[in-house]
């Protein structure tokens, strides 16, 4: 399923930008209530202490019928009421009433405070609370308001009174909704300020993409060279870093196959060439010249199927199914590798040091490349002079070596004849070739993870050595 086209459009930065955002003011939300609830209940709290102190004052009056502020003995029960209304004051925000045989019959003097006896409702509640045999504390719900209400009958079997106390739950909470108020502002400005951080701080944290994204944008088959630049040493500069090598790699591997194609239409190019000019001048009705035309063009095609076998060689060095390793008995292939090169020329074959070690590697490839090396040494070498193998260990590393004591190459050409489809002129002169071997062989080392090493002199001889890693080898010594 595609995404939305508006979805698709949304840059990453702006999803997280609403991502912080919506957690910040989910998380600003959340406190707010829950500051809210905690200092709601407490103002309930504190107004439910203030009115059961009240009860227990009057219960304490109707049981000593004394009135503590002036010691006045109270002997009825509308008396205590009558004493507790005098000596109670009333602020902002609260009021009292005294009730007689179920009706209001004291109310607070002057013009402050609550006057719970002008809210129809808030009277009837009262009312019925006075008529009850026990004290009530209850919440009341009216059209003006919200009220904590304390009522308290007195009674001493013939004449029933009740005290009545009132607090205005939205008054108290006044305070409480001036903070939230400020809170809420202040959680704005905190979005905001976390907004605009998060803006320069994310888009600088995510800079890398957007180059990953111009650098993805930018590349095509004609320009490869785009890089993206690293900054820092985070998940995403690592993820640059990754990038840059992905290209280093992608690069190589098209230049290769471009040099490739440009070497392979240079190389066969001529034998075609050769044939089809032989072929055009060929006299049909000539058999000793069609005899010759044929053996050529059959020289050159064996020439030209030696070449694609060797680039397709060549060519499957670089995939990673090319070698199949196992641990080797490195001693056990040089003498292998040995026997099996004394069959290739006649030469004075020396085994010099072969080392005890078991290596991870392809011993089928190995072997390729090592008689690739030994071909070569009787190639450029006279009968009857001195190759050697050897093998031996270096630190983790374990070297295959082979030397001989031919024509040598030049120091200008050693680095030339490790490329494809190159050869020095000495070498050229002296016997046919495609130029690919040493490359394959560079190859097949390169796969193992080791390197080709080439020491040589002119008129001296050469000396070729592969050196790889021996993996998880167990080491032994030398034979």
């Amino acid at each position: 399923m595609t995404a939305p086209p508006r979805l698709a459009k949304t840059t990453i930065l702006a999803r997280v930008m609403w991502t912080i955002v919506l957690v910040s003011t989910a998380a600003l939300v959340v406190a707010g209530a829950v500051v809210w609830a905690l200092a709601s209940r407490s103002a309930t709290a504190s107004l439910d202490d203030r009115l059961v102190l009240l009860r227990a004052e009057l219960q304490l009056m109707a049981s000593e019928r004394t009135d503590p502020a002036t010691g006045t003995t109270l002997a009825t029960p509308s008396e205590v009421v009558a004493a507790k209304m005098r000596s109670t004051a009333v602020g902002e925000g609260e009021g009292h009433v005294g009730l007689l045989d179920g009706r209001i019959h004291w109310v607070a003097s002057g013009v402050g405070g609550l006057h719970p006896e002008t809210d129809a409702d808030l009277t009837a509640r009262i009312q019925t609370f006075a008529a009850e045999p026990e004290s009530r504390l209850e919440t009341v719900q009216s059209p003006k308001g919200r009220f904590r209400v304390l009522v308290v009958p007195i009674t001493d079997g013939t004449d029933r009174a009740a005290y009545a106390h009132v607090l205005d739950i939205d008054y108290s909470e006044a305070g409480l909704h001036r903070l939230m108020r400020l809170y809420a502002a202040a959680a704005a400005v905190t979005v905001v300020l976390v907004a605009t951080l998060a803006w320069f701080g994310v888009g600088r944290l995510l800079r890398p993409i957007a180059e990953l994204r111009h650098a993805t944008e930018a590349i095509d088959e004609n320009d490869l060279t785009t890089r993206v630049k690293v900054r820092g040493r985070n998940d995403l500069s690592a993820l640059a870093t990754t990038f840059n090598r992905m290209l280093d790699r992608v690069q190589a591997s098209v230049e290769s196959q471009r040099r490739l194609l440009d070497d392979v239409g240079h190389e066969l190019r001529t034998p075609i060439t050769v044939v089809r000019g032989h072929l055009e001048l060929t006299d049909p009705n000539n058999p000793n010249e069609v005899r010759e035309t044929r053996d050529l063009t059959i020289e050159e095609l064996d020439r030209m199927g030696g070449l694609i076998e060797d680039m397709i060689e060549l060519a499957r060095t670089g995939r990673p199914e090319y070698l199949s390793p196992e641990p080797t008995d490195v001693a056990a292939l040089t003498r292998q590798v040995f026997v099996k090169a004394q069959a290739l020329g006649q030469r004075d074959w020396r085994l010099d040091e072969v080392a005890a070690a078991t290596a991870v590697l392809d011993p089928r490839r190995i072997t390729q490349a090592w008689l690739q090396l030994a071909d070569n040494a009787i190639k450029y070498s006279d009968v009857g002079s001195q190759v050697t193998l050897s093998s031996w260990l270096d630190g983790d590393d374990v070297v295959l070596a082979i030397v001989d004591h031919g024509i040598g190459i030049s120091p200008e050409d050693i680095e030339r004849v490790r490329a494809r489809f190159s050869r020095a002129d000495a070498a050229a002169s002296r016997a046919s070739g495609s130029g690919l071997g040493l490359n394959i062989v560079d190859g097949i080392v390169a796969a193992h993870g080791g390197r080709l090493g080439i020491e040589s002199a002119l008129g001296v001889g050469s000396r070729f050595t592969m050196r790889l890693p021996l993996g998880r080898a167990r080491q032994g010594g030398h034979s």
